[in-house]
């Protein structure tokens, strides 16, 4: 039998699925996050190593490479993580799995998208532990926006959310800020009582993902009524309209139709977040249609390997006319 690969790489975790050559998902298994810019390249090597392997294990190639394969990496920005994640792939341990020339290096956006929507003219949004927002049009032009990772973008994902509330909680302390149920919550949650417990939290085995997680805890604060939280998430929901917009007017699709799928655990904060962020993008695209992702982004990793595959054999079809 012949097998793809799928990977949906993010902050947090990584997964990987094995599907057949009609995209029937056979075996899959999870590791951790492979965004090589938040835990480093070793980690991100180990962590995609140990994923293949396991998913090897579970399935019995007699043929000992993949046909394709698609990675969707939440580190993938640029031609310079283009090449990182060359390397930390096609390793000398693992490169023999994979056929050459048939190997997809994109960012989770991509995949998300390809799970997502079908429509010539599209955007995805991804919003978890970081943000991205990437869309294409039915003329092949492309744009992106956001995503440039937590120091230098990144606003409206969980992460930001938790940074923002974790300064409002300080501020609240210091008396630079307005009073806010945060610093109630968050003490709670984190089961600690003063600003130098905090300091020791935040500071030791910094990652994303724990400053991401205080998001939560920001919801059910401004579900409690706390001012300052309602006003941080409305500002973080603008922030990604904001990303929406660049990306659809530098694809000249404003004015047309076009899908909007909303990938990411953040959009279940719908009251808060959520519902604000589709009420703008409505007001200023009349014809967006707001999708929610029903398939996993892996899935849509699967498609695009397959469609790879498709496409060689057709290329390879017209030369030999």
């Amino acid at each position: 039998m012949e097998y793809i690969l799928g990977v949906d790489g993010g902050a947090t975790k990584t997964v990987f699925c094995i599907s057949d050559i009609n995209g029937r998902i056979i075996s899959e298994t999870v590791t951790g996050p492979t965004n090589y810019k938040t835990i480093g390249i070793k980690h991100t090597r180990d962590n995609i190593y140990e994923g293949i392997i396991k998913l090897l294990r579970l399935v019995d190639m007699k043929k000992k490479s993949f046909i394709s394969a698609c990675f969707g990496l939440s580190g993938m920005d640029s031609k310079h993580d283009l090449e990182i994640y060359r390397k930390i792939i096609l390793n000398a341990d693992i490169k023999g799995f994979f056929s050459p020339g048939r190997i997809l290096f994109l960012n989770d956006t991509n995949i998300g998208l390809a799970a997502g929507s079908s429509s010539g003219n599209r955007i995805g949004l991804v919003c978890g532990t970081g943000t991205n927002c990437y869309g294409v049009n039915e003329e092949g032009e492309e744009a992106g926006a956001n995503g440039w990772d937590y120091l230098l973008s990144d606003e409206g994902s969980g992460y930001s959310q938790g940074l923002r509330a974790l300064k409002a909680l300080v501020r609240d302390i210091d008396g630079r800020g307005p009073s806010t149920l945060l610093t109630k919550t968050i003490f709670e949650h984190l089961n600690i009582e003063s600003i130098s417990d905090l300091m020791v939290w935040t500071y030791e085995e910094f990652s994303k993902d724990k400053i991401a997680s205080i998001s939560r805890i920001l919801e059910k604060t401004a579900c409690m009524g706390d001012k300052v939280s309602k006003a941080i998430l409305k500002e973080e929901a603008m922030e990604l309209v904001k990303s929406v917009s660049a990306v659809a007017r530098r694809i000249n699709i404003a004015t047309r139709q076009f899908d909007l799928v909303l990938i990411g655990s953040i959009f279940r904060n719908e009251e808060f977040f959520t519902n604000i962020m589709k009420s703008e993008l409505k007001k200023e695209f009349p014809k967006i249609i707001i999708k929610p992702l029903t398939q996993r982004p892996v899935e849509g990793a699967i498609k695009l390997a397959r469609e790879a595959v498709f496409l060689l054999k057709g290329k390879m079809q017209e030369n030999n006319f």
